[in-house]
């Protein structure tokens, strides 16, 4: 495992093909007035665990000094106000757009954990990451696909909490299974920059 400081460094090892694939949790392809498909089915998915799913944020919403600015612009497009949380993710989220281009498309993916975890046991979590109960469901879900996380986990780095890893390991899974042919896609339709607003488990 690796921490590294932002996407553009990835994106680097993608060019390279020193990567062969990698998910993010982070909206690729953005709406102009109406929810995303693949928000709408990833949240049917994850059942229980569907409030973890925040909407992406509209187009117009990019480059919104403060939240308020945020809020109007979303009002001013769809009728409806903007979350606190999904503008919390805003700055990340604009950095991924600048990044992005079709073509990165095919190695470069985004991936919901609650949705990789639903598709990796055939059903939702049933309790939440953040509860001990609901970090064993995931440790143990994953050891299937991955013998050796518990040893990742015991040599995080200290800054890092366990449930990131877990996020982290079950989008490898996703990255993994969309590398051979296996995934499953929610969504598809293309955003005005021609970008597939997907999710890919």
């Amino acid at each position: 495992m690796q921490v590294v400081p932002d996407l553009s460094e990835i994106v680097s090892l993608l060019d390279a093909r020193w990567v062969s694939a990698v998910g993010i949790t982070i909206p690729i392809g953005l709406p102009a007035s109406r929810p995303r498909l693949c928000d709408l089915k990833a949240r049917e998915m994850a059942g229980p665990r569907a409030t973890a799913i925040f909407p992406a944020p509209l187009r117009c919403t990019l480059g919104s000094a403060s939240f308020e600015e945020a809020s109007s612009r979303t009002k001013e497009a769809s009728g409806k106000t903007m979350s606190r949380q999904t503008f919390a993710n805003l700055l990340r989220i604009e950095a991924v757009d600048r990044l992005m281009v079709p073509e990165r498309q095919r190695y470069l993916i985004e991936v919901h954990p609650e949705v990789s975890f639903a598709a990796l046991v055939g059903r939702p979590m049933a309790n939440p990451k953040t509860v001990s109960q609901g970090r064993l469901e995931r440790l143990g879900a994953l050891s299937r696909a991955f013998p050796d996380i518990a040893e990742h986990i015991r040599q995080r780095d200290r800054l890092v909490q366990p449930d990131d890893i877990l996020d982290a390991f079950v989008a490898a899974w996703s990255a993994r299974r969309f590398v051979t042919g296996n995934s499953t896609r929610l969504g598809g339709e293309l955003d005005e920059r021609g970008l597939r607003m997907e999710i890919i488990a």
